[in-house]
């Protein structure tokens, strides 16, 4: 049986990501570019298109991902953790992000491209010098003001599945169930 006979099976004839049964191909999930089953998800059309590198998400779109970040399927768990990433302004995203579980190798998988930092960019590290990546989990080390609201993050929340930004000395984050910018020296990583 060959990768997309394979896949067919598995996915019942459907798009692993939204259930479309139209114009389905095998789509490897990077950074692997080959045809083994275990590293591959049938979607449609349009979920390809949106994959794409730097495509605009259509938001509404993909509510789908409430049902195949819970896939038993490492490679749609992956795409799915990747496109809540991406989504991760959108408050039921960011909820599903906080909520889904992925094992140690899955999770290195969903953060592999996301977290390597290019050759010319400045790591993002925490008060302690430790290096954060993605998906990351900090505690914020001391109170702040948190800026257009009228609470203050105390020392000691801890902040799950952290963002990184273009600026290598903010993350963004969760708290209180408002989306904010963290100073990155105000944070302490957790295991």
């Amino acid at each position: 049986m060959n990768t997309e006979q394979a896949l067919m099976q598995r996915s019942d004839s459907k798009c692993e990501l939204c259930s479309s049964a139209e114009h389905l191909a095998v789509f490897p999930v990077a950074p692997y570019d080959d045809a083994d089953a275990e590293r591959c998800v049938m979607s449609c059309q349009l979920c390809r298109e949106q994959l794409a590198d730097g495509s605009e998400l259509d938001v509404n779109r993909w509510h789908s991902l409430n049902d195949s970040v819970w896939s038993a399927i490492p490679a749609v768990q992956v795409l799915s953790y990747r496109l809540l990433t991406r989504l991760s302004d959108q408050p039921w995203a960011q909820d599903l992000l906080e909520m889904v579980y992925l094992d140690e190798e899955t999770k290195a998988w969903a953060i592999a491209t996301e977290a390597a930092p290019s050759d010319d960019s400045e790591p993002c590290l925490d008060s302690n010098g430790a290096r954060l990546a993605a998906g990351d989990s900090v505690v914020l080390i001391k109170d702040l003001d948190v800026k257009g609201t009228s609470f203050v993050a105390k020392r000691g929340t801890p902040v799950r599945n952290i963002s990184l930004t273009n600026n290598p000395e903010h993350i963004e984050g969760r708290v209180n169930g408002t989306r904010i910018v963290i100073i990155s020296a105000f944070v302490k990583k957790t295991n």
